[in-house]
């Protein structure tokens, strides 16, 4: 299964990756937010912290797993919890029992 991920995450997650932030810490989300604009602003922009990324771990992927896996999940928590809510929403109501068939009944034919 291929997992995909949005552009903005993907960015915020390379910019927290490349920061100063340890991965030992649970950071703010003010603290998450200061070290991302402060890794896009010393490093030129999301290509900046892709190409340090690179540069940095590019021989040796199997070190940053661990930090990029911190940096998604930080990122994930902090800004997809408060877009569930609306990704969720249906356009009209929908019946849980819709297509249900309680076990052991047979359907009339």
């Amino acid at each position: 299964m291929i997992a995909t991920t949005d552009p903005l995450t993907a960015a915020r997650a390379a910019a927290l990756f490349v920061s100063g932030l340890p991965t030992t810490k649970q950071p703010s989300r003010t603290e998450v937010e200061a070290a991302i604009r402060h890794a896009l602003r010393a490093r030129g922009g999301t290509r900046g912290c892709a190409a340090d990324m690179a540069a940095t771990y590019g021989d040796y992927p199997e070190l940053a797993a661990p930090r990029m896996r911190w940096a998604r999940r930080t990122i994930e928590n902090l800004y997809h919890r408060q877009l569930r809510p609306d990704t969720q929403t249906a356009t009209r109501p929908v019946d849980p029992n819709r297509g249900a068939t309680p076990r052991g009944v047979a359907l009339a034919a």
